[in-house]
């Protein structure tokens, strides 16, 4: 009977989420218009706003083809004894939990690679390229999948070998156990990710643009903020969108420039754009995000660890044996309204950090120039600046940017 009950609300939790995510985007298709708002007149033109709602209508209907399909997909799957068979497969190949572990994880990955492989495509090479943002070659986009790949099959061997043997060898303890490798991982993660990761697909080179290395150095110098290196990121080579952000956790700051931005935005600008970034580093805000990342996974895996006490939970999945890694697969299913909350709660806190940023370019720098690159990059990204209430609430990390150049007004 138990094992009915946890297989029943699996189920319906991933209908729930669905059916939510569904009326969500429904509800942001209801602010959508062919006429250009009075609110948006001073920051997009007639032609330029209808075209970002094209954008916006294009992305809507393809993302309720994808996330449709992969609905169905994990739901035949759940109904149909997948997980099951997928277990009874690689125990064939060996009995010991490290290995089995791995194994699922990666078949499964794998799996979803191929699945997802023409989706993908599909949203770089039609969507994204009759919308003039993808610039990336064929062969780049393969190679991009290829290397991500091999690299999840490194991370995963890494991460799941340790959790794993926490797991076997170290039951009563496993959840601290666990909390400290994860901690250990995201913060080893945020320090060397642009010296480790970044250059596994993208080229950084030094800012060679004296008179803009000298505009962020000097502004860095008045605000108290040390700063080791300014690099610019070949990100044209993917997309034609501009980003820009900061490594900065550890002894060395990074500040890195995607060259789109560098060609979208003025000096000025620019520097504008940074001291909002500053301001995160200023506010701590850094430190206040990874302290709720790593609360949030201790508390998961606390919870986890209660999962792991039940048995029925693998059976549910149509799994005879217990296996951690079919409790992965379960928990992070019946997770799901904890997970939500939690999503909700870092939204709130991110977007109160945003206006704070905001607030810190304002007060040592320029804010009209702020609004400037805020107007600048909402209109060659085609943003919807419109966004139903609901769906900001429920997705937004950031404020609107209607509602930041209101701030930054007062």
């Amino acid at each position: 009977m138990t094992t009915q009950i946890i297989f029943y609300t699996i189920l319906w939790l991933l209908i729930f989420e669905f059916i939510l995510t569904k009326y969500l985007a429904y509800l942001n298709t209801l602010k959508w218009s062919n006429k250009l708002p009075s609110e948006l007149e001073w920051i997009y033109d007639e032609k330029k706003y209808k075209k970002s709602q094209k954008y916006e209508k294009t992305k809507h209907k393809f993302e309720i083809i994808t996330s449709t399909f992969s609905f169905v997909v994990i739901m035949i799957v759940i109904i149909f004894w997948g997980f099951g068979y997928l277990d009874n497969l690689i125990r064939i190949y060996s009995d010991n939990e490290i290995i089995l572990s791995l194994l699922f994880f990666w078949i499964i990955m794998l799996i979803q690679t191929i699945i997802n492989l023409p989706f993908s495509y599909y949203s770089n090479f039609i969507i994204e390229e009759k919308y003039w943002f993808n610039k990336m070659t064929k062969k780049l986009f393969f190679l991009d999948i290829l290397k991500s790949l091999l690299l999840w099959v490194v991370i995963w061997w890494i991460l799941i070998s340790a959790i794993v043997r926490t797991y076997t060898r170290f039951w009563d303890n496993f959840w601290l156990l666990a909390w400290l490798i994860m901690t250990g991982f995201s913060v080893f993660f945020m320090m060397f990710y642009s010296t480790l990761i970044v250059p596994l697909f993208n080229k950084q080179t030094p800012l060679e643009n004296w008179e803009l290395r000298n505009a962020i150095e000097n502004f860095s110098k008045k605000v108290w903020f040390k700063l080791d290196n300014i690099f610019v990121i070949d990100g044209s080579k993917r997309s034609s969108k501009a980003n820009a952000y900061f490594s900065w956790l550890g002894s060395k700051k990074r500040i890195v420039l995607y060259d789109t931005l560098v060609k979208d935005l003025t000096i000025e600008e620019l520097v504008a754009v940074l001291a909002h970034e500053i301001g995160h580093y200023k506010k701590k805000h850094t430190l206040q995000m990874l302290a709720f990342s790593i609360i949030q996974t201790g508390f998961m895996l606390y919870i986890l660890s209660l999962t792991l006490r039940i048995p029925e939970v693998s059976y549910a999945l149509w799994v005879n044996m217990t296996s951690f890694y079919i409790w992965i697969i379960a928990f992070w299913i019946l997770f799901t309204p904890i997970s939500i909350v939690l999503g909700l709660f870092s939204n709130i806190l991110s977007r109160k950090n945003e206006y704070e940023a905001d607030k810190f370019a304002k007060d040592y720098y320029k804010s009209d120039k702020l609004i400037n690159s805020l107007k600048k990059l909402s209109i060659n990204n085609l943003s919807n600046l419109r966004p139903h209430k609901a769906y900001e609430f429920f997705y937004y990390s950031h404020p609107t940017v209607l509602k930041r150049i209101k701030a930054l007004r007062k």
